[in-house]
């Protein structure tokens, strides 16, 4: 779901998901979108549990997994419309001097 440069174990990507959604370094797979949603909406749902047990330092934490989801979300929206910038190629002209001994800058 999400690419990073750090190989987690399966049994590590259970336990850390929410702090993978949270990060602001990692970039979110668009093919995971559909996975990413269900994490949002699960959050949700923690959310309201939490609220009505009245466990707050719980809701803090989950509202803050809640943004970064909301926040992958929203970056695989803003990568899905971006179009590619045709940078060219550099033109070299035929009649720029080639450097040579004496009218080198960078030696005195």
């Amino acid at each position: 779901m999400i690419t990073t440069a750090v190989k987690l174990q399966p049994e590590c990507w259970a336990e850390f998901r929410e702090a993978c959604v949270r990060c602001p370094m990692l970039q979110p797979d668009p093919a995971q979108r559909g996975r990413l949603l269900e994490i949002r909406d699960n959050l949700i749902a923690r959310i309201a549990e939490a609220e009505r047990e009245g466990w707050l330092g719980e809701v803090e934490g989950l509202q803050v997994d809640l943004a970064g989801a909301e926040e992958k979300l929203a970056q695989m929206e803003r990568t899905a419309t971006r179009t590619p910038i045709a940078l060219g190629l550099p033109v070299v002209s035929a009649t720029v001097p080639a450097p040579s001994p004496s009218n080198n800058l960078g030696h005195v």
